[in-house]
């Protein structure tokens, strides 16, 4: 029976270069000039260390920058609050998502069920496999999915007849 794997997942190596651009970049930038601000990464959590509120909002939008230049949808990061660290420097966390968590992997197999196409939807782990008899309703499902509202990018990998 065809099947596809519905998958989240984000290349940690694209995101250390862009990581790296922005380092370079914030180095030669005259209005950083003299500042100390970077981003810090540690496994899928970026920790954005600023002078002050206005460079902090610069490196988002140089972060937004990259990560579309290397190729990774800017959903996937999840900005928590700014925390005021020593003097008027700002911290804040970055949490990047990876993996289908269990509401969405419940939206996306109701969304299969509702969409009345002839496959059936499971949660397996952090990923949704979609099954079914013939392989253009699993290409219907695909392009029923690209059409849905989810806040978070997602990949169809692992297609098998």
């Amino acid at each position: 029976m065809p099947s596809f794997d519905v998958v989240s997942k984000t290349d940690l190596n694209e995101v250390d270069n862009a990581l790296a651009n922005i380092g370079r970049e914030i180095g030669t930038r005259f209005d950083f000039k003299g500042a100390d601000c970077k981003f810090e990464r540690e496994e899928s959590v970026l920790t954005l260390h600023a002078d002050d509120p206005p460079k902090a909002k610069q490196m988002h939008e140089l972060l937004m920058t990259h990560f579309v230049r290397r190729k990774i949808d800017p959903k996937v990061l999840d900005f928590k609050d700014e925390e005021r660290a020593s003097g008027d420097r700002v911290r804040q966390q970055i949490v990047i998502k990876q993996g289908i968590d269990r509401e969405l992997a419940k939206t996306i197999t109701t969304a299969v069920k509702q969409s009345k196409l002839k496959v059936q939807a499971s949660i397996q782990g952090d990923e949704v496999r979609i099954t079914g008899k013939k392989r253009d309703d699993l290409q219907e499902a695909i392009a029923m999915l690209k059409g849905l509202k989810i806040e978070q990018p997602l990949q169809f990998v692992n297609f098998r007849d």
